[in-house]
């Protein structure tokens, strides 16, 4: 199927859907030939660099030392040259190597100045050394001469005025790069396949250690798929440092899970059971005579009602509760809840105070409900002043909502908030409004907490959530 083709699966549009799909084309793929192959580039890199300096030092090397002996051998003629009765240049001693004597032997030598011709060794025969461009060289100049058509030349040149002499004199000793070039030859046979077995071994090194690396990842495969087939509910493997982490996460991940699912076949079980004795009383009123049928199917719907939403209430904060960047602010629900609730009970007066940039990280809908079960007891059961105070401790957020009322004593705080238990049965009401707040409160990390209030004397409900 094309990336185009894909269909949303989350109920946002087309393009939210192409884009993940884009990405994972871009991270898909083996980890172990994309190390392996980052490493034989890399490797490939520096030993190509490496080889190529190398070679250069090694080049310049040997030069230098065919160099020096050329050198040698320029100031030999240097310190043995004279100037003759004619004028003339001559050697006083001759040089020691014998090539100089036989023509075309691939070392030569040459004395020229003046008007005279020049001064050459026998191994020159007929042909005569020339400068590249007419000057004067006070010291030692090197340099590669193709002149010769069938021989390159490597020819170092000095230019001397000896004693008794006016004559700018040019010394010149060549030599014929043959050898020179053998000896770079030999190092570059050597050098080249070096490196490219050292350039092997290492990839191979790599890709070892790239598989060897990754084996932890087959033990966490192999654990997957046992949890998956029944055997065992958990990766227990000893694992390197760096892999454990992500185990210990999933572990987690799959203990969160389990927690869901169990949570919602306890919601379930108790949601049975909440329909279950409405049910009864409406097939019973169903099938006797009286004259209240009406009556109890009004009172035990809405019974059935408010458990419904109850565990639909629930079921909702524990969908949302992984959304990691819900927000909501506390300041703007109090106000829209106090609102509907002071509409419902003109007669209440609804203050609050504190924190108006306060941020909780819960959905808006959710504390919405929260808030609003709490103003309403508060306002329902309270002698007409309800006061809330919004304050920040520490990494939670505080919602504290006063009433003037009668309170509760501290023998019943921690039964009220138990689900469908009411201490006034004279209004209407499920005993459902603090439970589903304290299991809300719970979902998101937060808790409910029954206590007097010292300003208003009636009862003090404390709320806290976890802070944005």
């Amino acid at each position: 199927m094309a990336e185009a083709d894909i269909p949303p699966v989350d109920g946002t549009g087309a393009d939210d859907a192409i884009k993940p799909a884009a990405l994972t084309s871009r991270i898909t793929g083996s980890l172990a030939r994309r190390m392996i192959a980052i490493a034989a580039l890399w490797i490939s890199v520096l030993l190509i660099g490496g080889g190529f300096a190398l070679d250069r030092v090694l080049t310049g090397a040997i030069t230098r030392n065919f160099d020096s002996s050329l050198e040698y051998v320029l100031i030999a003629m240097i310190r043995s040259s004279e100037i003759g009765p004619d004028g003339e240049v001559r050697l006083v001693e001759p040089l020691g190597d014998q090539r100089f004597l036989e023509p075309y032997s691939g070392l030569y030598w040459q004395i020229s100045g003046g008007e005279q011709e020049p001064y050459r060794s026998r191994s020159l025969w007929e042909r005569t050394l020339k400068a590249p461009t007419p000057h004067i060289d006070s010291q030692i100049h090197t340099y590669d001469s193709n002149q010769f058509p069938d021989e390159e030349l490597r020819i170092l040149e000095r230019n001397v005025i000896l004693p008794g002499s006016k004559t700018n004199w040019r010394y010149q000793i060549a030599q014929s790069r043959e050898a020179l070039d053998a000896q770079v030859g030999a190092v570059r046979q050597t050098l080249i396949p070096s490196l490219a077995l050292l350039g092997l071994g290492l990839i191979i090194l790599a890709a070892l250690q790239t598989f060897y690396g990754l084996w932890p990842l087959r033990h966490i495969r192999r654990a997957i798929a046992a949890m998956r087939g029944g055997q065992h509910r958990r990766v227990t493997a000893p694992l390197p440092l760096e892999v454990q982490p992500m185990v210990d996460e999933l572990n987690a991940l799959l203990a969160h899970n389990e927690k869901q699912a169990e949570e919602a076949r306890l919601h379930a079980g108790n949601l049975a059971h909440a329909l279950k004795t409405p049910l009864t009383v409406l097939v019973n009123s169903a099938t006797s005579s009286t004259s209240e049928l009406a009556e109890t199917v009004r009172r035990e719907a809405a019974t059935m009602q408010r458990q419904v939403d109850h565990h639909l209430a629930r079921a909702r904060a524990v969908g949302r509760r992984g959304a990691a960047q819900a927000r909501a602010v506390v300041w703007d629900s109090v106000n829209s809840v106090s609102r509907a609730v002071a509409a419902l009970y003109p007669d209440a007066r609804l203050d609050a105070a504190g924190d108006k940039e306060l941020v909780v990280r819960v959905e808006r809908q959710d504390l919405d409900e929260l808030v609003g079960n709490l103003l309403e007891n508060a306002a329902k059961y309270g002698g007409g002043s309800v006061f809330v105070t919004i304050q920040r401790d520490g990494a939670m957020a505080e919602i504290l909502i006063e009433d003037d009322g009668a309170g509760i004593s501290p023998a019943d705080r921690d039964r009220v908030i138990d689900r469908g238990v009411r201490l006034d049965s004279g209004k209407p009401g499920t005993g459902l409004g603090l439970a589903i707040v304290r299991d809300v409160a719970e979902i998101y990390g937060g808790s409910i907490a029954l206590e007097e209030s010292e300003d208003l004397g009636g009862l003090l409900v404390r709320l806290r959530l976890p802070a944005g």
